[in-house]
C-alpha cells in the first residue's frame, strides 16, 4: 500500500497565545515525522488551498466571511479559539490538505494519504468556530468526496473529544457514516450513545462514549463489537480518519490511557476494512494531541500502519479487563441494533 503525506511549513504560521495547548511545537513534531518518512523513501507533497465552494459545502457563506475578516488580525472567537494574522490562510490550507489527500487517493494509484495539519477541524460547526477549530477539515473532505460522485463515505474519529462539528454536518445524511470514540462526559458535551442521527440519517451516527480512564482494552472492545462491524456493513467507498492523539495516556487535555502502539493497531484495523471494502482507499487527517512525545510516538505508529499491509490478524485483544468498553457496548447496542447486525 502506497502512502503519501500532505503537509506544508505554513502550518507553523498559525499562532496561539502563550500557554495555549494548540501550539506551534505540535507542528514541529509533525514535521519531524514527515521528514523521517521522506528519508525512508516516502512521498511528502505540498497541498493546495481549499476553495470557497469546497468550504461552503459544510459551512455557511456568512461564516466563511466572518473567518476571512480575521485575516491580518489577532482575535478571540471563543474562550479557546484564537486567530493570528495568518490563521485564515493557514486554515484554508489545512482544509485544502484534506481535500488534496482525498483527490490523491481517488485519482492516483496511491490509495492511502495522511494530512499532517493544524489548526485541527472536527469541532468547527456550520456557523461556529470552537475547540481550536476554524474549518472542519474532515467534513469538507467528506463532502468533496461525495461531490466527486462517491455514494458512501465513512469517517472514524478517535480523538479524545467528540467530533461535534463533523456529527452535525452529516446528522441527517445516510451517505456519510460517522463513528466517534471519545471520553464522555467531556468537552464539548455531545456524543451520547443515543445520538444516532435523524431523518434519513438515523443509524448512521455511531457514538462510542467511554468513561475517563479507558485503556487499549476498553477501546478494543468497543471497536471490535461496534465500530468495525458497522463499518464493514456500511461498505464505504472511502474511509476518512480524524486522527487525534489526545486519548494518549499522558495527554494534558484528556483522561484516557491509550498507548502509542495502540493508535497504530487501531489505524491498521480501520485500514484493513478499507482493503476489504474500497480497494484500500483511506485518508487520515490530524486533529488533537497535546503531549509532544505522545504525539510523536503515536504519529510514527500511525504512519507505519498506513505505509504497510494492514492485517486484522494483528488486532488481537490487549491484555487486561475492559469494564469501560463493556459498559459502552451495552449502552450503544440497543440504539443501533435496529440498523446494524451487532
Amino acid at each position: 500500500m502506497a502512502l503519501t503525506i500532505f503537509t506544508s511549513p505554513r502550518f507553523a504560521d498559525h499562532l496561539t497565545p502563550p500557554g495555549h495547548p494548540e501550539r506551534v511545537e505540535r507542528f514541529e513534531v509533525m514535521q519531524v515525522v514527515a521528514s523521517e518518512f521522506r528519508q525512508r523513501g516516502g512521498t511528502v507533497a505540498e497541498p493546495r488551498r481549499v476553495t470557497d465552494a469546497e468550504i461552503t459545502r459544510v459551512h455557511a457563506p456568512e461564516y466563511l466571511s466572518l473567518i476571512r475578516e480575521t485575516a491580518g488580525r489577532a482575535t478571540m472567537l471563543d474562550p479557546d479559539t484564537f486567530t493570528s494574522p495568518d490563521t485564515y490562510d493557514v486554515a484554508c490550507l489545512a482544509a485544502g490538505a484534506a481535500v488534496s489527500a482525498v483527490e490523491h487517493v481517488l485519482d492516483s494509484t496511491g490509495n492511502r494519504a495522511l494530512a499532517l495539519v493544524r489548526p485541527p477541524g472536527h469541532h468547527a460547526e456550520h456557523n461556529r468556530a470552537m475547540g481550536f477549530c476554524f474549518f472542519n477539515n474532515i467534513a469538507i473532505a467528506a463532502a468533496h468526496a461525495r461531490a466527486r460522485g462517491l455514494a458512501r463515505v465513512a469517517i472514524v474519529d478517535y480523538d479524545v473529544h467528540h467530533g461535534n462539528g463533523t456529527q452535525w454536518s452529516f446528522y441527517e445524511d445516510s451517505t456519510v457514516l460517522f463513528i466517534s470514540s471519545h471520553q464522555f462526559p467531556y468537552y464539548p458535551g455531545t456524543g451520547a450513545a443515543d445520538e444516532i442521527g435523524a431523518e434519513s440519517g438515523k443509524g448512521f451516527t455511531v457514538n462510542l462514549p467511554l468513561a475517563a480512564g479507558a485503556t487499549d482494552a476498553d477501546y478494543h472492545l468497543a471497536y471490535t463489537r461496534i465500530a468495525i462491524p458497522v463499518l464493514r456493513q456500511f461498505r464505504p467507498e472511502l474511509i476518512l480518519i480524524s486522527a487525534g492523539f489526545d486519548a494518549y495516556m499522558d495527554d494534558p487535555l484528556g483522561g484516557m490511557r491509550l498507548t502509542a502502539p495502540y493508535f497504530g493497531r487501531l489505524t491498521a484495523a480501520v485500514a484493513e476494512v478499507a482493503n476489504q471494502c474500497c480497494t484500500g482507499r483511506l485518508v487520515a487527517i490530524t486533529e488533537g494531541g497535546y503531549d509532544l512525545r505522545g504525539l510523536a510516538d503515536s504519529l510514527r505508529e500511525v504512519t507505519r500502519a498506513l505505509d504497510a499491509d494492514a492485517s486484522l490478524a494483528d488486532f488481537s485483544a490487549p491484555n487486561g479487563a475492559a469494564p469501560r468498553g463493556d459498559a459502552t457496548v451495552q449502552a450503544v447496542t440497543p440504539h443501533l441494533a435496529k440498523y446494524w447486525k451487532l
